[in-house]
């Protein structure tokens, strides 16, 4: 069976569960995805299966793309991802098919990954999380700095990964254990509760969760 697809995070919004509690969600459009290519261990070394997502525009597609995309009769896409699955699931895949959401409904924890907003060049407040210096009457324009970064003489070097001003943000981030709570079908939205990361219309990778695969249940 598939465990991961392409999808578009749509934005946030919150839902009430059956005892009236209100759940912060956040709405992921998973698919549909189209199998656009299948990699088998002969052929490629590995097993795997190439997904896309998204409406692409034909004149944005190279001639290659192009050819690559007529191959499985599918209209260019957006995003192109693969995902490994096993020889089984590799049989049962058709390139051409087409996969939404669904797969995810009867699973309870998913694993998103997505690309953080980027925030620039930040100080180590905001990128760190440093409390600051007090601000006394002794203080002066030291509000935010990061202090000291390490010994003049000895070790004469500062020490790999500390804390110092830097860009922050734009970077693959994943976000385990994510609880599903609802599928809507009829516009292949997985609601999940919690945020995830990136922009609202930015792209999202959705995986069965590593850590807890074997926990399902109807929803």
């Amino acid at each position: 069976m598939l465990r991961g697809l392409i999808g578009r995070k749509v934005g946030m919004t919150q839902v009430f569960s059956d005892e009236g509690e209100v759940i912060p969600v956040t709405a992921i459009e998973t698919g549909p995805c189209w199998v656009i290519q299948k990699k088998n261990q002969t052929r490629d070394g590995y097993t795997a299966v190439q997904l896309g997502f998204g409406a692409g525009k034909v004149k944005r597609a190279t001639k290659p793309l192009r050819g690559h995309f007529q191959r499985s009769n599918v209209p260019p896409t957006r995003w192109l991802r693969e995902f490994r699955v096993d020889e089984q699931t590799l049989e049962e895949l058709e390139e051409g098919q087409q996969i939404s959401g669904e797969i995810f409904a009867n699973w309870r924890y998913v694993d998103v990954t997505g690309t953080s907003k980027g925030r620039g060049f930040t100080g180590v407040m905001k990128r760190h999380n440093f409390a600051g210096k007090s601000r006394t009457h002794g203080t002066h324009e030291y509000f935010r700095h990061g202090g000291s970064i390490g010994a003049s003489a000895t070790p004469s070097r500062v020490f790999k990964n500390r804390g110092m001003p830097g860009q922050y943000g734009n970077e693959r981030v994943t976000v385990q254990k994510l609880e599903v709570v609802r599928f809507l079908e009829e516009r292949h939205l997985l609601l999940v509760k919690g945020a995830v990361p990136g922009p609202n219309g930015g792209m999202i990778l959705v995986q069965v969760s590593k850590k807890h695969p074997q926990e399902t249940g109807e929803r």
